[in-house]
């Protein structure tokens, strides 16, 4: 089979278009033909060798499936063969999902939603189950509260702004002015272009002063630090990216908040409730770009770069 094989940490020219051995279902495994996958940030940080310890080289990386089974091993009862099927690999645990074939243990593969298509169901596995850990798992938004996705034109943000939403919360948002529409598209209710205004004094005048119950970071910076500033007593500030940053510990104390550190966990369950959002019209992913497996370098080179013009997620065609 073809598979794209990380040879040495580095730029995007670390990667090389390999033919590897098709892998064999094991017990309780199911054999995938991958049709897309997907570019997300942890990506690049493994290639770029954020992870060394993790990832033993060479290695297959990629972290969405979407496909159908090809083969299932012996005790799998839930899925057959021709079975449309949705999940995210095993984090640093075997190869990924750039390759032609994945082998997946039965109990982190979900039925594939059947209103979306392979593209958009590996654009949704990860970033949707994370999205689902960090405000329903971890910030227990409710109905009722506000919140601020910081990046909601991003790959985890576009999700997060309509999970809330399905939530019965109140969506504040920070973007770049070209990403303004596409931001309340997906359901926010007060988008801020944060190159033009500051978001504290922005999300204050906004609340009266009271703030947002969860601030939820995925972009880094200093937007963990400044959390604090935006945040209502007793609110949650969610990160799921780096917290080098020197953090308002102070200012966090006087709040009363809470900070969740989220590495979203696989299993089928978040899957089946992102599939109940899917099938209500509440949650429907963006492609912003589509390349093919061959081109996995350049959609990451892409990807990269600080003002790419991606809006949502880069989709793999694995299967033309």
């Amino acid at each position: 089979m073809k598979a794209i094989v990380l040879k040495s940490f580095g730029g995007p020219d670390s990667f090389e278009l390999c033919d590897v051995p098709k892998p064999v279902p094991q017990p309780g495994q199911v054999l995938v033909r991958v049709h897309a996958t997907s570019i997300n940030p942890l990506d690049y940080q493994v290639r770029r060798g954020d992870y060394p310890d993790l990832v033993p080289l060479p290695a297959i990386t990629g972290h969405d499936v979407s496909g159908v089974v090809e083969a299932v091993g012996p005790g799998v009862t839930a899925f057959s063969p021709g079975d449309e099927v949705w999940y995210t690999p095993q984090i640093f645990d075997g190869p990924g999902s750039y390759a032609e074939y994945h082998i997946a243990a039965e109990s982190i593969v979900g039925k594939k939603p059947p209103a979306l298509s392979h593209l958009e169901a590996a654009s949704l596995t990860l970033v949707g189950g994370t999205a689902w850990e960090a405000l329903v798992v971890r910030a227990a938004l409710r109905v009722g509260e506000r919140i601020l996705v910081h990046g909601g034109a991003g790959g985890v943000g576009h999700v997060a702004i309509q999970l809330a939403k399905a939530m019965g919360a109140r969506v504040f948002t920070t973007v770049r002015e070209a990403n303004i529409e596409f931001a309340r598209s997906v359901g926010a209710d007060v988008v801020i272009d944060y190159e033009k205004e500051d978001y504290v004094d922005a999300i204050l005048r906004e609340t009266g002063g009271h703030g947002v119950d969860v601030v939820f970071d995925t972009i880094g910076g200093n937007a963990l630090s400044r959390s604090p500033d935006a945040l209502a007593q007793l609110g949650r500030v969610v990160t799921i990216v780096d917290i080098a940053q020197p953090q308002n510990v102070l200012q966090a104390w006087g709040k009363n908040a809470s900070y969740h550190f989220v590495f979203t966990r696989q299993n089928r369950g978040k899957l089946d409730e992102l599939s109940a959002l899917v099938a209500r019209g509440q949650l429907r992913p963006h492609v912003g770009a589509v390349y093919s497996l061959a081109d996995i370098p350049l959609a990451h080179a892409r990807l990269e770069r600080s003002n790419n013009g991606i809006q949502g997620k880069i989709a793999i065609a694995v299967e033309p």
